[in-house]
């Protein structure tokens, strides 16, 4: 085969050099269905047949609406074999944000996976082609097993020109409606080709793919990353499931979203007592028995890198994997950036920040100290917004990322907040919240939190409680949660001091919109329910307030 450049490309190797190595592992019932790369190409090459036959001109857009499992990476293959273009959509989105993405992107057709309700979100999908997968309880439109028993594979692969649009990714939209960000082929290749001098793997890895492939980190670091690694893929069944399938799989690589890690830390607190703990890991061969078999029960005991993105994570929780032998590496990047940004690795690691700059990406700080980068897989800009394209670009040609950070003597990034996270007190002080959010997410007891104050002398912290902080009577999560303010508050500025900490009645999920579907916190969303009763809140005497 010619040189390996494009995602097509790689698959198409390992599909001829390793037809019988198995490539997707995918959980059903409690059972694993495989498929070897010549088994998931003979699929891909029926669908992109299909696809074919639909007579659509060349790069049209053709949307993929699932959950992660074995057909959504064999759709991405097809659409590319079919030369159009994907439009992946976010599983969790309601009937209007999917009816927005379609209309939005002008998809042609529509592959509709492995999702949880596809019944609520049937209504946001107009008149055009659609394709169902039987296996996974749908059946709109033509279904997929259908036509891989009637059509005959695609002969001729076309070859993939590397400036061509590659894909059109929506923003998970923490504010305002999600953008629709434009990469090349070129980008990706070249985004994969940055990361893979990060990650240096033995041949045919395992990798845990459950992150929303809609999203740029795990389409990226995961997904595409894959297919150039030749990865055997596995996929959790459910969330009931997951922790049971991602220790079966045991992956090479684990990518992760602060949410996540809190978790697992919540579940081994649950289990072993942090006093226990500690008192475990201080005897000498117990210490490495009990590391071995939590890592196993996590399902890390075979990672080589395990890694944190799309929020900051607290340096308290890095620290404290390190004390089970977990090594996590904070990264930072965007779906504007192709995620090539800043990461820490084996090499250059500093907790509390998200590593160095990559050598391929230029970097700049504004006056504000806003992040403004350049590298060599810059999105082409968003679908249909060359007004908004042409504002996130400065006079020079940098993205201006949104992010606030600080470069330390030694060339570590620390993020220290969102240009429009910023607000003002009654005081006329401005606060940026993520810092202060940071050192009060190190209390256990607490799942998210949201420093506000826009309108009241002093900010407040509006959480909501973890399963450990849930167990709790009232008295002792009180105790805990003003002596954790007790400590944090002399380290910041006076206008900075937290007030109150208000506990939220109901968590903040995907569901009621007030998360993204990468879990990161819609403070816009959580301001415009909860802002009203700020300054009650502010004038009531406790200091921390059940809501």
């Amino acid at each position: 085969m010619s040189k390996i450049e494009t995602p097509l490309d790689a698959f198409l190797k390992w599909e001829k050099q390793t037809p019988n190595q198995i490539f997707l592992r995918q959980p059903i019932n409690g059972k694993h269905i495989t498929y070897t790369f010549q088994e998931a190409g003979i699929e891909a090459r029926k669908i992109a047949s299909y696809l074919g036959s639909l007579n659509f001109p060349k790069r049209s857009h053709i949307a993929l609406l699932s959950k992660n499992c074995a057909h959504w990476l064999i759709s991405d293959i097809a659409i590319m074999m079919a030369d159009h273009v994907s439009i992946p959509i976010y599983p969790t989105l309601n009937d209007t944000g999917v009816k927005q993405v379609l209309t939005h992107s002008e998809s042609k057709a529509i592959i509709i996976g492995k999702l949880d309700d596809f019944e609520s979100q049937k209504g946001g999908v107009p008149d055009i082609h659609k394709i169902s997968i039987g296996m996974y309880g749908e059946s709109e439109g033509r279904l997929w097993e259908d036509i891989i028993n009637t059509e005959q594979p695609l002969n001729e692969i076309p070859v993939m020109n590397l400036d061509d649009l590659h894909t059109i990714i929506y923003t998970s939209g923490t504010t305002g409606n999600p953008k629709g960000v434009m990469h090349t082929i070129r980008n990706f290749s070249e985004s994969v080709k940055v990361f893979g001098e990060l990650i240096t793997l033995q041949s045919h890895p395992r990798f845990f793919s459950y992150l929303p492939l809609a999203h740029v980190a795990e389409r990226m670091g995961i997904g595409t990353q894959g297919f150039y690694k030749g990865v055997e893929f596995s996929f959790p069944e459910s969330l009931v499931t997951f922790a049971s399938d991602l220790e079966q799989c045991q992956p090479s690589v684990f990518l992760a979203v602060p949410r996540i890690w809190t978790k697992f830390q919540e579940k081994i607190l649950e289990k072993i007592p942090q006093k226990k703990l500690n008192l475990l890991l201080s005897i000498p061969i117990i210490n490495t028995i009990i590391k071995k078999k939590l890592k196993q029960k996590l399902g890390l005991s075979k990672a080589e890198f395990c890694f944190s993105g799309a929020a900051p994570l607290a340096s308290s929780l890095i620290k404290w994997y390190e004390t089970i032998g977990v090594t996590i590496f904070q990264v930072y990047g965007m779906t504007e950036d192709c995620i090539i940004s800043h990461a820490n690795t084996p090499e250059f690691n500093k907790i509390g920040t998200v590593g160095k700059s990559w050598p391929s990406a230029k970097i700049r700080l504004s006056e504000e100290g806003e992040i403004r980068i350049k590298n060599n897989c810059m999105f082409k800009g968003y679908f249909k917004a060359p007004e908004i394209t042409a504002e996130v670009f400065d006079e020079e040609g940098y993205f201006k990322t949104g992010d606030i950070g600080e470069y330390d003597h030694d060339g570590f990034m620390t993020i220290t907040g969102r240009v429009k996270d910023q607000f003002k007190t009654d005081k006329g002080k401005y606060i940026s919240p993520s810092p202060i959010e940071l050192e009060i997410s190190k209390n256990t007891d607490i799942e998210q939190i949201c420093v506000v104050g826009t309108g009241i002398p002093q900010p407040i912290a509006l959480i909501t409680l973890s399963e450990l902080g849930k167990a709790k009577s009232r008295e002792d999560l009180s105790k805990g949660l003003i002596n954790t303010i007790s400590q944090v508050n002399p380290r910041l500025e006076k206008h900075e001091k937290i007030e109150k900490v208000v506990i939220m009645k109901e968590d903040w999920n995907v569901d009621n919109g007030l998360t993204t579907p990468t879990l990161k916190v819609k403070r816009n969303s959580i301001e415009k329910i909860h802002q009203e009763f700020y300054e009650s809140w502010f004038e009531m005497e406790d200091k921390v307030i059940f809501e």
